[in-house]
């Protein structure tokens, strides 16, 4: 006995999609395909290509090129006047050189100021932002202005807080007399401190933004906790925020010692590392582009530069890349 098949189907069976790649599939096919035409890769290679090539050119090699400079002497009039010199440069630098340890001594100033002075100022400004007072944008924003302007402009605008005869700080103080002038930026006893001024005034924002993304990560509940056992604002700061602080503080001590090494445009726009100035970045300047053009001692300078800056930059990659590893 047979049964007739019935001739209708089901809705489940009429909801069952057919067989073969589904449209999402086959976009996500023809939009892989379409990554693989030689226009995208011309444009990817182009894309990868040129910022690796020029940061190879203008940083490696530039940086390799300085290494092997500072064993040589040359005036920089053509190849065949390169002469290898050996270590004779670093002696004549550790030695001879009269500027030179002056100009450690004042890089070595830069870098106390700028963590005694800006860092702890910078946190003070943090900690209330953080507090989300009214116009709290706006106070941001006008703190953090000097760090996006250039140095450059930030020595012209201070040029004229010095001027000794027409200046902000004389005209206040009535230093702009006849026989009370006060040279800030020419005299060798001031210059340093007056330039350090305006390097603080750009310092304190950086540190601001810094601490204030530092405080945006603590977590809510540590302060709830502190606050229900009694702790008040200050012993909450001192014992439960500060401490999470600490990835902020490393951060904070490398860019700090970086910015105290690389200071050159501040006092190049003030008066181009006269005495009373003179830095490790203003001497590489001085000799290699200077009058006398000793590269190769020049670069001898830029050379203890990278060295000191490497022995700061290096345990705090390794230290970074370890808690990268553990996590």
């Amino acid at each position: 006995m047979t049964t007739d098949l019935p001739t209708h189907t089901t809705r489940e069976e009429a909801e069952v999609p057919p067989a073969g790649p589904t449209p999402s599939k086959k976009r996500a096919t023809q939009g892989h395909r379409r990554l693989l035409t030689r226009r995208d890769r011309v444009t990817l290679a182009l894309m990868v290509g040129v910022p690796t090539v020029l940061h190879v050119t203008l940083v490696w090699v530039t940086a390799l090129a300085s290494v092997l400079l500072a064993f040589t002497t040359w005036d920089g009039i053509g190849f065949d006047s390169i002469r290898w010199v050996g270590l004779d440069n670093f002696r004549q630098l550790f030695s001879d050189n009269p500027q030179f340890w002056p100009a450690v001594q004042h890089n070595v100033i830069w870098f106390v100021v700028l963590i005694l002075v800006p860092t702890p100022f910078g946190l003070f400004l943090a900690v209330h932002l953080d507090k989300r007072i009214r116009f709290s944008r706006v106070y941001q924003t006008a703190f953090f202005l000097p760090v996006v302007i250039s140095m450059a402009c930030i020595g012209f605008v201070w040029q004229l807080v010095y001027n000794p005869d027409t200046g902000l700080l004389n005209s206040i103080t009535g230093a702009n007399k006849p026989g009370h002038y006060i040279d800030w930026i020419g005299d060798p006893k001031l210059n340093l401190w007056a330039v350090l001024v305006a390097a603080s005034w750009r310092h304190t924002g950086y540190m601001m933004i810094l601490y204030l993304a530092g405080l945006k990560s603590v977590d809510p509940s540590l302060r709830e906790a502190s606050a229900l056992d009694g702790a008040n604002e200050w012993q909450t700061f001192r014992n439960v925020i500060f401490p999470t602080l600490r990835p902020t503080n490393t951060v904070v001590l490398v860019v700090t010692v970086i910015e105290a090494l690389r200071a050159f445009d501040l006092v190049f726009v003030f008066n181009k590392g006269a005495q009373g100035t003179e830095l490790l970045s203003i001497l590489v300047t001085n000799n290699i582009i200077g009058e006398s053009s000793r590269i190769g001692y020049g670069s001898a300078i830029a050379v203890v530069l990278l060295v000191i800056s490497l022995a700061v930059i290096i345990p705090y990659l390794v230290a970074t890349f370890r808690k990268e590893r553990r996590a």
